[in-house]
């Protein structure tokens, strides 16, 4: 009995992460055909992109690289970060601005998907964007090699989870991120640097981030010290419970209800914001599973944009400053 008991666990255990190794780092295709496979690509050409000063990643052997999976690019093996700006025409331009962190289990970034498309949609609306293409872990050069990573960061996801209610330690998320982290708060402190040449209001600078780009928005608003957000877009990362800051900024969140990485967690975060009387708005969509992003689907998270850009108006985000 105790044998079949194991069986049956790690059968289910086999299956959950396979079922999560589906859905997380890379983003749903936007239609049935389209291609999966990871396909090496030659580094775009990114004109626009600005190195933030932050070092190189320490004792970082493998380079930066890039593929394509459904008809989207990637990043990977970033060991140089930078910000890429995505101007709003001057006559549109409200002055609020917004760094875009895309997600890919700080392992791979979004590049196009939730990063690019993102800062351009936004720019469209009179916001300007910035496109954080933060430090990465290291993964092998060649694709198996990265394709035997992700699985083996998968294989975690096997591990027991913190109990209910417990709120992510502030030390442990520093540490854990502290790449990511220098990189959000340099990417703000540049932002404000040049806040007059690209007419931007210092005091109104966000920050959105997708999956692993959320955790990233989340550590930036609750132990970023200085960068302090204006206002944060938390786009299918985790709900998890956490102590507010008492300067905590407005959030907005949209998950799918089957995601099969955050959609059956409860809802902590937006608890924890409740809690703390500030604002926060929560979009829960029936069907989107993870990394729907820009993505067009047949799927009512696609809505999610719209309901930011909403949001932002209603904040007054998309008109100038009085």
């Amino acid at each position: 009995m105790l044998m079949r008991s194991r069986l049956i666990s790690a059968r289910r255990g086999a299956l959950r992460v396979a079922v999560l190794a589906a859905a997380f780092a890379f983003a749903a295709p936007a239609f049935p055909q389209a291609n999966d496979t990871m396909t090496p690509i030659p580094t775009p050409d990114q004109p626009n992109a600005i190195e933030i000063g932050t070092p190189p990643l320490p004792d970082a052997k493998a380079q930066e690289s890039w593929h394509s999976q459904y008809g989207s690019k990637f990043a990977r093996n970033v060991t140089v970060a930078t910000i890429t700006p995505f101007l709003p025409d001057p006559a549109k331009a409200s002055g609020a601005a917004v760094v875009v962190a895309p997600g890919g289990g700080f392992r791979t970034l979004s590049m196009e998907n939730e990063g690019w498309n993102v800062a351009r949609a936004l720019a469209e609306r009179g916001v300007a964007a910035f496109v954080l293409k933060y430090r990465l872990h290291q993964t092998p050069a060649d694709m198996a090699g990265f394709e035997r990573s992700m699985k083996e960061m998968f294989s975690s996801t096997a591990r027991p989870r913190p109990r209910p209610g417990s709120r992510p330690d502030p030390q442990q998320m520093m540490a854990g991120l502290a790449p990511q982290l220098e990189d959000s708060r340099a990417a703000f402190a540049l932002i404000r640097s040049r806040a007059a040449e690209w007419k931007i209001d210092p005091d109104r600078i966000g920050m959105v981030g997708f999956s692993a780009g959320a955790m990233l928005t989340m550590a930036t608003a609750l132990v970023g010290q200085d960068a302090k957000p204006a206002f944060l877009g938390d786009i299918y990362g985790p709900m998890a419970p956490v102590t507010v800051p008492a300067d905590a900024p407005p959030l907005f969140v949209a998950l799918a209800a089957d995601d099969p990485l955050f959609g059956n967690g409860g809802f902590g975060l937006i608890d924890s914001w409740r809690a703390a009387k500030k604002p926060v708005e929560f979009h829960l969509y029936e069907q989107g599973g993870h990394g729907f992003g820009m993505y067009a689907k047949e799927t009512t998270s696609t809505g999610w944009f719209d309901a930011f850009v909403s949001w932002l108006t209603m904040h007054g985000m998309l008109k100038p400053k009085a």
